[in-house]
């Protein structure tokens, strides 16, 4: 609402005081809270005086949302970012028409906005700011109320996010022609995008899906490892929001036959840069489109951070600082396998050194490293990209993935001849590794004179702090996980019962569990004899490995996450 007029207006009526106006207006700018909100906070007001202050200054009917019930399916047709930072919400509809409550009707440009959003007839009432949010909160589920209170007032208190290519100078393109033209129609496109943006940035998704069906369009959010629903906007508006999201990543928006790839650049008012990694295929009901958030500030490039064991944090360090050599990371896609690298390479970026990687795609951009991105549409892959490091006097080299005999020959080369290469394979766990190469064609004797340490890693749910709680466990469970009888006692597990803070999920955040198979010369041994992939986890056990199993059930013992996590990121001991 506009704290002037309608504080002026509550005056005129004898409701406030000019004292009281005064000093509300003065904590609303300290706060940036709403000045409604600010005065019921304070005791100047209820409610109930705001809502027939607001009618009769706008001549506009009022609607008390304390006994309104709104059908669930009427909520979700406006996106609860939208509700929140507009001071809006849809309470009911009669065929094409939406009625929705407003706490600043003499807003046109904003139903203009809920018009194009919802393709209906909006149909204003009004309420009172404290009567909305509250009504959005109990809708679309409660968040902690510092965090509600904040993202009810103005934008000051979040960081802003402007998008590169999201500005003046590009037109959006018109769903009604499909060429360019700057229709009305086209600001709330790129509004909801954008809110889109903001708010994966705003709740630590690493993925968006932009998903279209026969009868639905669906936008999904990856969060810790599971992807969850967003919002399903109108289903008119799927060819404006991906072509939206095309010029955005400087993509070809006539082509919707072939996949293409693309990025984003966002920047906060505070300078943090963010890179969307876009990618879009087509399928039966239109073009699909998915984003891959990649946030620098969120890399954990402290390896005591990542989640290893102190004596393997020694091991993997150890490994990496050798001259010569190869390392190699295992674990299949989304492990953390990159931050792990990443990591790495970072200990490792010295001035004294020359560090090369060759990568598909560059997730992330580092002072000091030279990283080349391949690009098969000029066959330069990574064995290429390998053959060209070796000439460029190189110490450390980083191959994105050994996918092919070639590429393990020329990094098996490389490792042998005075350098020092770490790359990744697609294998379950660590001693399969072993096994995996000898498959590929590379000879016993150069894995065992080459390969130093081989590192599987999966990621694990982190049990949220802000509704953590204990929980009681059938020792059975523990037992049939590989616990000792005798060690369950020990054990303290936990469990988030959901908050705003996780997004009532009780996982905030991922941490990583780790094998380490270092070569030991009884390893070594066991290699050129030939062991399959189980002598070799028996032997390596014994050698004194801590399988993925082990490694969850110590976090799992400090409370750090739960059995469930566990079951789903590691296989049995054998």
């Amino acid at each position: 609402m506009s704290a002037h007029r309608i504080g002026e207006f509550l005056i005129m009526e004898g409701v406030i005081k000019a004292q009281q106006l005064e000093k509300a207006l003065e904590i609303q700018r300290k706060t940036g809270q709403r000045f409604g909100v600010v005065l019921v906070e304070q005791g100047f007001v209820k409610e109930f005086q705001i809502a027939k202050a607001l009618e009769k200054l706008y001549q506009i009917p009022s609607v008390d949302l304390t006994k309104f019930e709104i059908d669930s399916t009427v909520v979700k047709l406006v996106p609860r970012d939208f509700c929140e930072k507009n001071c809006v919400i849809p309470v009911m509809k009669q065929g094409n028409v939406l009625v929705v409550a407003f706490s600043d009707p003499s807003n046109i440009f904003l139903r203009d906005d809920l018009s194009f959003l919802t393709r209906s007839k909006i149909q204003v009432v009004v309420a009172p700011d404290v009567s909305i949010l509250n009504a959005i909160n109990r809708y679309f589920g409660e968040k902690m109320a510092a965090v509600t209170l904040q993202s009810k007032v103005s934008d000051k208190g979040e960081e802003e996010f402007a998008l590169e290519g999201a500005g003046s100078g590009i037109e959006f393109l018109s769903t009604e022609t499909g060429g360019p033209g700057g229709t009305s129609e086209d600001a709330p496109i790129v509004k909801f995008v954008n809110m889109v943006l903001a708010d994966a940035l705003k709740k630590r998704a690493s993925d968006i899906h932009f998903e279209p069906y026969e009868k639905r369009f669906r936008i999904r959010f990856r969060i810790d490892g599971s992807l969850q629903d967003a919002m399903d906007p109108p289903q008119g508006t799927t060819n404006a929001i991906v072509s939206r999201l095309k010029i955005m990543s400087k993509m070809d928006i006539a082509e919707k036959r072939k996949p293409q790839d693309g990025r984003i650049k966002a920047r906060s008012s505070k300078g943090k840069e963010i890179d969307f990694r876009v990618s879009t295929i087509p399928t039966m009901w239109g073009e699909k489109v998915c984003l891959r958030l990649l946030d620098k500030s969120n890399l954990k490039l402290d390896m005591t951070l990542l989640g290893f064991e102190p004596d393997d944090l020694k091991l993997f360090r150890d490994c990496i600082h050798l001259p010569q050599g190869l390392v190699l990371i295992t674990g299949p896609t989304g492990s953390g396998k990159t931050t792990t690298i990443y990591s790495a390479l970072q200990e490792l970026n010295t001035p004294d050194v020359n560090i090369s990687t060759a990568e598909d795609p560059i997730e992330f951009n580092f002072e000091g490293i030279n990283q080349v991105q391949m690009n098969p549409d000029i066959d330069l892959n990574f064995s290429v990209a390998l053959k060209a490091f070796l000439r460029q006097d190189p110490d450390i080299v980083m191959v994105g993935e050994i996918r092919d005999l070639e590429t393990a020959e020329i990094a098996f080369k490389a490792a042998s001849t005075g350098h020092l290469v770490v790359s990744t394979l697609h294998t379950n766990d660590a001693p399969s590794t072993i096994v995996r190469l000898t498959e590929m064609g590379i000879p016993n004797y150069l894995i065992t004179s080459t390969v130093n340490l081989v590192v599987a890693q999966r990621l694990v749910g982190r049990v949220c702090e802000g509704c953590k709680v204990p929980v009681e466990v059938n020792p059975e469970t523990l037992i049939n996980m590989g616990v000792d009888p005798s060690e369950v006692g020990d054990y303290h597990l936990a469990k988030g019962r959901g908050c705003g803070v996780c997004n009532n999920t009780g996982v905030k955040g991922r941490l990583a569990i780790y094998e380490l198979m270092p070569m030991t010369e009884k390893v070594k041994e066991a290699v050129m004899g030939g062991a399959t992939s189980n002598e070799l986890r028996r032997l390596a056990k014994v050698e004194g490995m801590r399988t993925l199993r082990r490694s969850g059930l110590l976090k799992l013992k400090r409370g750090q996450t739960t059995v469930e996590e566990v079951l789903s990121a590691s296989v049995k001991d054998t």
